[in-house]
């Protein structure tokens, strides 16, 4: 059976050593969580890194009262808050369960730790930041440069999962739209 290190480093084309693997798998922590838990709130400190076994999370943010979606994660994908966890600084950003969720849990410090160890594990890791790195990028440019429907179209080619599982209304307000534009461009009005 393959363990969650090996599925990690899979996700991101990538084997680990024997022993790499072993030492990745001994330092997470599984967790479940029902649907809408809060698996990190408004101002805490971001110290784990995530990865969705199971489920769908999303991370978001309020804004004039109204939540926003910042991002949606599903099986395999791995979270964090970026600023909170490089910068050990309380997070704007919430992340909670859309669905039933098995989520692992990895501490930052201890998987630091084995990347000063193992150059595998730190390459492995140096694939999860630019990945996360290249996505940031992808949604900042999204919003600028492109209409509603082609923001629509992006997300659903480059997360049918998401699209497909989560609400109408988180999709709406990761778009930067309101419900009833997401709707008018889903039946191809706009």
């Amino acid at each position: 059976m393959i363990g969650v290190a090996e599925k990690l480093a899979k996700g991101y084309d990538m084997v680990l050593s024997h022993e790499a693997v072993r030492e990745l798998d001994s330092i997470l922590i599984r967790k479940t969580y029902p649907k809408e838990t809060v698996v990190l709130n408004l101002h805490e400190v971001c110290t784990d890194m995530y990865i969705v076994e199971t489920g769908m999370v999303r991370q978001f943010y309020y804004k004039d009262g109204r939540d926003i979606s910042e991002h949606f994660s599903c099986e395999g994908d791995v979270v964090f808050c970026i600023e909170s966890l490089f910068l050990k600084e309380p997070t704007t950003l919430l992340m909670e369960t859309i669905e039933p969720s098995v989520i692992y849990h990895l501490n930052y410090s201890q998987f630091q730790q084995l990347c000063d160890r193992y150059t595998d594990i730190n390459r492995l890791y140096r694939r999860i930041v630019e990945q996360d790195l290249i996505v940031s990028q992808r949604k900042a440019d999204s919003w600028r440069f492109e209409s509603a429907r082609e923001r629509y179209e992006r997300f659903c080619l480059e997360y049918p999962e998401a699209a497909r599982r989560a609400s109408v209304a988180h999709i709406a307000t990761y778009l930067l739209m309101t419900p009833e534009t997401l709707s008018r461009v889903r039946s191809g009005i706009l």
